[in-house]
């Protein structure tokens, strides 16, 4: 019997980091995704493979049943253990889709490119969670880690409003009349959110219950903002709170200095994309510096 499972990707557009903290979290589900396809097997195994966007193998191994039962104790960083360590813990969580399984033949599609960082993980724990038929935030919380905004959006067609205490989801409305001043930029370099969150939690101070206010505060204002000007100074002031708590420079201080518009990190600054408003298409200036993946709201965004 064949099975699919498709789960979206996600940007975290307000929230980044206090999220962890309890504030609250605006993300938008995008276009791209990743599927996952599931076909009886045999020899109590799985014969795993994942493909790229453009339909290219990048990852191929045949990973026996009693290693997800019994997982090897390996300090290796790479993917079969990662893998494995998901699969493992999906195991825990409900037996059944091992034990009464001869075995499977699994394929995986993303539908952006790896670097770009919509959420290969996370895509990929949401799907194995919905074959598995397990909560994926718990799958998340035991294997990877993570606040869990990602399967919000995995699981959400519409924009959405996350707080990590019980993995509270509301549907929000957010098409804004501004949208077409609005663009994502992919800063050439996927960013280690691992790392990223480690730098926060040592910088975040002492006044986190004034921070995760004022996030809400400032995060109410972008999601509900009637005009162009209202949600970049929203935006710009997002920017500079954070910037204060992690004693990092803005990214538009640091790397576009002399942009004409707001330019705001996503999930964890340093790398994967970042948001552009801008009253004038900005293309030409980002190409101009080497970053030639510009993607229009319409086009990212679900």
């Amino acid at each position: 019997m064949k099975q699919t499972f498709y789960s979206n990707g996600k940007l975290f557009i307000a929230g980044e980091y206090l999220v962890l903290d309890g504030a609250d979290a605006f993300a938008l589900p995008t276009k791209f995704g990743q599927d996952l396809v599931i076909e009886d097997g045999e020899n109590s195994q799985i014969e795993w493979k994942s493909y790229d966007h453009d339909n290219q193998l990048w990852f191929e191994e045949t990973i026996l049943f009693n290693e997800i039962i019994n997982l090897p104790d390996s300090k290796a960083d790479n993917i079969k253990t990662t893998l494995l360590n998901i699969l493992h813990e999906a195991y825990v969580l409900n037996p059944k889709f091992i034990d009464n399984s001869k075995g499977y033949k699994v394929s995986t599609y993303l539908t952006f490119p790896r670097n770009w960082g919509l959420g290969t993980s996370s895509t990929l724990i949401n799907n194995i969670a919905e074959w598995a038929d397990i909560n994926a935030f718990t799958l998340l919380n035991n294997s990877f880690g993570g606040s869990g905004y990602d399967i919000a959006c995995a699981q959400n067609n519409t924009p959405v409003m996350y707080q990590i205490k019980d993995n509270a989801v509301k549907s929000v409305e957010f098409n804004p009349d501004f949208k077409e001043h609005i663009y994502f930029v992919y800063l050439n370099k996927k960013q280690n959110s691992k790392s990223a969150i480690y730098a926060y939690n040592n910088n975040k101070g002492q006044n986190l219950a004034q921070s995760v206010a004022e996030n809400n505060k400032i995060t109410n204002t972008i999601l509900n903002a009637k005009t162009l000007k209202e949600f970049a100074s929203a935006v710009q002031k997002h920017e500079i709170h954070l910037s204060a708590i992690l004693e990092m420079q803005t990214i538009k201080e640091a790397v576009f200095p002399d942009f004409n518009g707001v330019i705001k990190s996503l999930g964890a600054w340093g790398g994967d994309f970042v948001m552009v408003i801008s009253k004038e298409n900005p293309k030409e200036y980002f190409a101009s510096k080497g970053y030639e993946t510009i993607l229009s709201y319409d086009e990212m965004i679900l």
